[in-house]
């Protein structure tokens, strides 16, 4: 019988593709990051399933499009009658643990913003909760409720370290372990409590401060440390069982890192990594727009009018300082995750358990960081937003080193996992194994991407919350847009900045209507399958 391999999966938050220095980024400094990489398969091309936190976990999770699985926006909770390839792996006999975030039920106690105060809200919803405990990470029940926990396993991950938010404001048991170790712990979180930091625009819109809490307390660290604890608690165990150790059961172990979201706060030297004075803009950044979306027309009008909402979670046009400090700070954030990673990797080799170890990097989706003028996410499917890092790097005997440009999708990389470990994928997970482009053996395992985006928001002065689908091919996108009479459709061939909206092109209308008969195919096969029939009526 071959042996078992392990899995560490290493998940950031709000991480475009391209800050790495093995995607080519000259300003970066990850070089755990980039050493792990080159000896796996980087993939040039690799999406979301939805360019938001909660839906697309869920979609990692479930290897299943959010119109599916239930969570098509934040504030939603991923149902426990979905099942997942964590709870897969484990009924199979591997230990499953996370560290860090999960974002996979509610975090805050705020109020939706759909329906509106004051607009129809119908008491009952057609679809019923499945059982099981909800609302178990909101931040507000573990400040309440010093001893309480979540009810595991906790789909499908028997151990779990939990560290809710962002910036260094998190709760959860982090919040927990920090007060054990510094009784001022709450002068050291926060804006109030931020260093200075001169010339710092976005420290004015809250969406970055100087923490004073040092590295060693950082919520990035003690992701890290956790990781390192469980794996020397697992070798541990392995060691003690003798003769039994062969028969140690294999483990995956997810170490989610809450960073480089914003608010951006990396910590001590970090900070000052990367000088924002140093930072390139993005090409696109002052780059004439041809015929650009309704969307992208009112952040700019909103700019120009002086009524950019800076200070939220939505997307919107930014300076030209607030572009390089959002990517620089971004780049800080980056180096001290590679040195968490570094932490991480080290222990493993130093236990003698790399070799039989698939490692694997992603992150849950991008930002704008300045793309188009823009700065976070919402409500557009640039590759600023929807493509991310991915790089598989397989156990020693299956190694092999090389980069893929085909299509892949965050719902991919649990059927990765599942194939690796010869564990049948339930029926009803869309995900598609991309073993074969790591091994060379595929040159492609999708012709198209669909990217779904479901909004709580009325953004960009619309009367209606964010709606939209896009379909996505290795030469173009085709994005639409519920509400609105036009589409985006882009040649990234010849256009890969997607600076030119070719939508009412009179010589692209042919390309237009097989592209949206297309994404009418890929909505359709994106159906449900899941339960099979009982009986044939």
């Amino acid at each position: 019988m071959k042996k078992r391999p392990n899995f560490i999966l290493f998940v950031t938050d709000q991480q475009p593709a391209g800050l790495l220095g093995c995607e080519g980024h000259r300003l970066a400094r990850t070089p755990a990051l980039d050493a792990i990489a080159a000896q796996g398969c980087l993939f040039e091309a690799f999406h979301v399933a939805t360019p938001l936190c909660q839906p697309n976990r869920a979609s990692l999770m479930t290897s299943r499009l959010p119109s599916l699985h239930g969570v098509q926006m934040n504030g939603r909770e991923l149902p426990h009658g979905e099942r997942t390839f964590v709870e897969l792996l484990r009924a199979a006999g591997w230990r499953t643990a996370l560290v860090g975030k999960a974002h996979l039920q509610n975090i805050t106690t705020t109020p939706p913003a759909w329906p509106a105060p004051g607009e129809p809200r119908r008491a009952l919803a057609a679809r019923r909760q499945a059982p099981g405990a909800h609302g178990q990470e909101l931040w507000q029940r573990w400040e309440d409720d010093p001893g309480h926990e979540l009810e595991r396993p906790y789909y499908g991950f028997d151990e779990v370290a939990l560290t809710i938010g962002h910036a260094d404001e998190q709760h959860g048991h982090w919040r927990r372990w920090l007060r054990a170790q510094a009784p001022d712990a709450e002068r050291l979180i926060g804006p109030a409590a931020a260093l200075p930091a001169p010339g710092f625009e976005l420290t004015a819109h809250r969406q970055a401060w100087r923490t004073a809490l040092p590295e060693e307390l950082h919520p990035t660290r003690w992701v890290a440390e956790r990781c390192c604890a469980l794996l020397e608690r697992w070798a541990g165990e392995r060691a003690r069982a003798g003769s039994d150790a062969a028969q140690a059961p294999p483990f995956f172990l997810q170490c989610s890192f809450p960073d480089p979201h914003h608010p951006y706060t990396p910590p001590g030297r970090w900070w000052d990594l990367v000088s924002p004075d140093d930072v390139p803009l993005p090409a696109s950044f002052h780059a004439p727009l041809h015929d650009p979306p309704a969307a992208v027309r009112a952040l700019r009008e909103a700019a120009a009018q002086g009524a950019a909402r800076k200070s939220g979670h939505g997307v919107f046009a930014c300076t030209e300082r607030e572009a390089r400090e959002a990517i620089a700070l971004n780049l800080g954030s980056l180096g001290f995750i590679d040195d968490a990673v570094a932490r991480v990797h080290a222990t493993l080799q130093r236990l003698g358990l790399d070799g039989d170890t698939v490692i694997a990097f992603t992150s849950d989706h991008g930002d704008m960081l300045g793309d188009r003028g823009l700065l976070l996410k919402g409500g557009l499917h640039y590759r600023a937003l929807t493509r991310v890092p991915f790089f598989w790097r397989d156990t020693t005997d299956r190694r092999r080193p090389g980069r893929s440009a085909a299509l892949a999708q965050t719902l991919d990389i649990g059927a990765t996992v599942l194939e690796r470990a010869r564990v049948e994928p339930a029926h009803g997970m869309q995900g598609v194994s991309l073993l074969g482009l790591t091994e060379g053996r595929a040159p492609a395992v999708r012709q198209h991407l669909l990217i779904e985006e479901e909004g709580q928001r009325r953004d960009f002065g619309w009367n209606q919350r964010v709606r939209m689908r896009t379909l996505l091919t290795p030469r173009h996108r085709l994005t639409l847009w519920a509400g609105q009479d036009a589409g985006e459709l882009v040649d990234l061939l010849d256009d890969p900045l997607e600076l030119r909206n070719l939508w009412a092109d009179p010589a692209c209308q042919g390309v237009r209507a097989q592209l949206t008969e297309a994404l009418a195919r890929a909505m359709i096969e994106a159906a449900e399958t899941s339960p099979y029939p009982e009986r044939a009526a």
